[in-house]
């Protein structure tokens, strides 16, 4: 059932932007900061989600998510996402890799399709394989103020994907002010979301720091009343270490050593991986790798 949206708190930005500033002033040093880009790696969603995507590509992105840097000994990110008619091609390559499919639906990106479609979309991405959905909401209606349909959507597509992880996009660039992105956190966690995803993205502004931090308190106080763990993602335009470590400080400051895990923290990236592998051959090596040695995704 639909939360009361009157409980719901307010939230003030100027606190917001304050307490993400101090987030940003913290340092690691170097042992902590390795192992920190360490686990950042690990929470990765490789994403490919272009309509030039081949199977070739996929096959390819596939090795990479598997071989980052034989050298280095990294781990292997956490998952691959991609659309659904590639799901099978990622699975077969992924195999006793320990590695999830991910794959986006519901008329990803824009969520502009009837819920007969969405359906559809879900159970053909489930029956090729996939182990995660990454559903968007429907903005329209949110901003309609029609949460009852938003809310029923989210629970319809739980319902296909029972065995599945459920990351639900809330798109936020789209939502507005701090309250709105805070009242579809909650509406998500509600209906059945495993995840909750700030953004497909496809538009700007994507992930940012203040929206993280509002969906993270969310899940906080989800916590404080039921005792449940629900994972986030933040996607779009997290592409370098800094940024990474940064969130990664706040995750922990905001929900501590239980979320510090892929099991309930990603992040949905292309570059970010890359970047992480420069800094982490340079902390060894006191020299960055050419760019050369790292592919071109």
């Amino acid at each position: 059932m639909i939360p009361d949206l009157k409980d719901i708190p307010n939230i003030d930005p100027l606190g917001v932007e304050e307490r993400v500033t101090r987030f940003n002033t913290r340092s690691l040093k170097k042992g902590g900061k390795t192992n920190a880009l360490k686990l950042a790696l690990s929470m990765i969603d490789l994403t490919t989600l272009e309509g030039k995507d081949t199977d070739g590509k996929i096959r390819q992105l596939c090795y990479k998510a598997m071989h980052l840097s034989d050298e280095l000994h990294l781990p292997s990110v956490a998952a691959l996402c991609v659309y659904p008619n590639h799901v099978k091609t990622a699975k077969k390559a992924l195999t006793n890799s320990g590695i999830k499919v991910a794959s986006v639906a519901t008329a990803f990106p824009s969520g502009n399709s009837s819920l007969e479609i969405k359906k559809q979309d879900v159970s053909f991405a489930v029956n090729e394989g996939a182990d995660e959905i990454d559903m968007v909401i429907s903005r329209g209606e949110f901003l309609k103020g029609n949460y009852n349909y938003v809310f029923d959507e989210i629970a319809a597509i739980k319902n296909i994907c029972i065995q599945q992880r459920l990351k639900v996009i809330l798109e936020t660039g789209e939502l507005g002010a701090l309250d709105q992105v805070r009242k579809a956190s909650e509406i998500a966690i509600q209906a059945g979301a495993d995840f909750i995803k700030t953004s497909t993205g496809k538009i700007q502004p994507a992930a940012t720091m203040p929206v993280t931090l509002v969906m993270l308190e969310t899940i906080k106080d989800h916590y404080l009343k039921t005792g449940i763990k629900i994972g986030m993602k933040p996607a779009g335009g997290i592409s370098n270490s800094k940024t990474a470590l940064q969130y990664l400080v706040m995750l922990y400051e905001t929900l501590g050593d239980e979320w510090m895990n892929s099991d309930y923290f990603r992040f949905g990236a292309s570059s970010l991986a890359n970047d992480i592998i420069l800094q982490l051959g340079k902390e060894k090596h006191q020299a960055y790798f050419s760019k050369d040695y790292i592919s071109i995704d």
